[in-house]
């Protein structure tokens, strides 16, 4: 693998990661159910998450991309979408950075964990944008099977390893008080990375006209 694929792979990787990171529906509903149920019940949900990001990536990098090559101006079009989009989930992440983070209160929490995961990942419009156009903005419009199975597996894993380190350490009062107490910080800094991304890929959108 070519050093600027792998630079590639890391830099899409870490920018996904961050998406993870970011408290969402994903996260409540780990937390929830690995604080209402059990630890390992967490797992199954974060393994029911990481299935959801398969699906998701797989259709992104395999049906989007096939319709950029076929069409060039498309691919430009998605990257300008994406940038802007990716500008306005920063602005929304860092204005709301302050805001407390809920975890009691909801019943939702019944049935099959895994099921429940997956569900959650697929019927989440904000996953569907981001693979759809913020992460396609930012790769070069072919991709080899070898970057694209990777790509797969890395969003998938760092969706897995992140849930999965939430359902086993969320039950904790400490680790729980330090993450809401964390939270304003992994926001603002979220929505500050993610900000510079989208001028970045506008930036590279204007080159590419």
């Amino acid at each position: 693998m070519a050093t600027s694929d792998l630079f590639t792979l890391l830099s899409v990787g870490f920018v996904q990661l961050l998406a993870v990171l970011s408290p969402g529906p994903s996260f409540l509903i780990t937390a929830r159910t690995a604080v209402a149920k059990s630890h390992r019940e967490g797992v199954k949900v974060a393994l029911g998450l990481g299935t959801g990001t398969v699906v998701w990536s797989t259709a992104a990098l395999l049906g989007l991309n096939a319709a950029f090559h076929a069409v060039p101006v498309l691919f430009i079009a998605m990257k300008i979408a994406g940038a802007m989009f990716l500008l306005y989930i920063a602005y929304k992440i860092f204005r709301h950075a302050a805001e407390p983070l809920k975890i009691e209160g909801e019943g939702g929490v019944a049935g099959n964990a895994f099921v429940k995961g997956f569900l959650t990942q697929i019927s989440n419009p904000k996953v569907a944008v981001f693979f759809g156009s913020i992460i396609l903005a930012m790769l070069p419009a072919q991709l080899s099977p070898l970057m694209t199975v990777s790509l797969i597996a890395i969003f998938s894993f760092n969706e897995v390893w992140w849930y999965t380190v939430v359902a086993l350490f969320f039950g904790s009062a400490p680790v729980r008080s330090f993450y809401l107490k964390a939270k304003v910080w992994i926001d603002r800094v979220t929505g500050l990375f993610l900000g510079a991304l989208g001028l970045r890929l506008l930036w590279s959108a204007k080159d590419a006209l």
